[in-house]
């Protein structure tokens, strides 16, 4: 069968595979192509380099806060591309640069835009893709965020007696055993004694992590900025699939001006057409210090993402036909700068 991209309903035909199965390894059967998983497969750059990922209240305190940000991330920047073409070989990098228009909306992107994009240039940075957080919410009709959910597959912590609703009902996901919660002792009963959390991974002291998910207001889920930048991630890691098709994929922008709302932009946009891919084989982001804690629990929840077996295959497959195999854990692919202050 060929690999087209193309969704799974496609018309079926049947193609001869030669089936080793057989006695002398040179049989041939017939087999349905619609009978088989299509997995559409992305472009895929060597890094996904993130420039920036900042609040609204950020851009609210005008040029010269986007002006010292571009400023600090400049150099690791550079740092992140001379490491990617160590050896010689030349890296094929893209640019990315995430915008909150989920949480609140602060200015249109007609306004605000050109000068994100302005800051950067004056930095010497280029912007390939710009994104909208929403996007990574819900995108084109489909629900990302809660397709992302549904593949949560929680690591259960020794001793674990599954009295506790799953993340998928509560809203919160852990990465080891919480502390007992507290209740009433049965009569002549002895008070339970209090036992601390448990990191399941921990190496001799826990670091224990509770990471919430989503919250409900007036009866409208939110999903979390941690959850929402696991989505993020898994879209620059070439690994977020629906129905077979790619999802949050770049549309090129080529209109001289931006529209006046935000739902008007699609979820990612290509500003450079000479980009690398959007997505990669690895990412870092350049980000300020304040975000450690958000990046923590992103770490957490793909711990427990049971991602696309054939999305993880492809990539894999890719990296290692070029000679830059990736880490089989998610997670290991990701890398941060931290600066101070901002």
């Amino acid at each position: 069968m060929t690999h087209t991209g193309t969704a799974a309903t496609a018309a079926a035909t049947t193609v001869p595979v030669t089936d080793p199965g057989t006695a002398n390894g040179s049989g041939t059967v017939f087999r349905e192509t619609a009978a088989e998983p299509r997995v559409q497969s992305v472009p895929l750059a060597q890094l996904s380099l993130e420039l920036g990922h900042l609040y609204m209240e950020d851009f609210e305190a005008g040029p010269e806060r986007l002006r010292s940000h571009f400023a600090q991330v400049k150099p690791w920047a550079d740092a992140a591309c001379a490491l990617a073409a160590a050896g010689g070989r030349r890296a094929r990098v893209s640019t990315c640069f995430l915008v909150d228009d989920y949480f609140t909306r602060f200015s249109t992107p007609a306004e605000l835009l050109p000068m994100v994009i302005a800051e950067a240039g004056r930095a010497g940075l280029t912007i390939d893709y710009l994104a909208r957080e929403s996007g990574c919410a819900v995108a084109g009709g489909t629900a990302v965020a809660e397709e992302v959910q549904a593949r949560l597959v929680e690591s259960p912590a020794p001793g674990t007696d599954g009295t506790r609703p799953p993340a998928v009902q509560t809203g919160w996901l852990a990465n080891g055993q919480r502390s007992p919660a507290g209740g009433l002792a049965e009569a002549m009963a002895g008070a339970e004694p209090w036992q601390p959390p448990a990191e399941t991974a921990a190496r001799r002291h826990s670091v224990f992590v509770d990471v919430e998910l989503w919250d409900e207001v007036d009866g409208r889920r939110w999903w979390s900025c941690p959850f929402l930048a696991a989505v993020w991630q898994l879209a620059r890691l070439g690994l977020l699939r629906h129905a077979g098709e790619a999802v949050l994929q770049p549309v090129p922008w080529t209109a001289a001006e931006f529209p006046r709302e935000w739902d008007e932009l699609p979820p990612v946009i290509r500003l450079n057409p000479a980009a690398a891919p959007f997505s990669a084989y690895r990412t870092c982001s350049v980000l300020p210090a304040r975000f450690l804690g958000v990046e923590h629990a992103v770490r957490v929840i793909l711990d427990q993402v049971d991602i696309d077996a054939e999305a993880l295959g492809q990539v894999a497959r890719r990296s290692a036909g070029e000679g830059l195999p990736v880490p089989e854990e998610i997670t290991d692919r990701i890398s941060y700068v931290m600066y101070a202050g901002g």
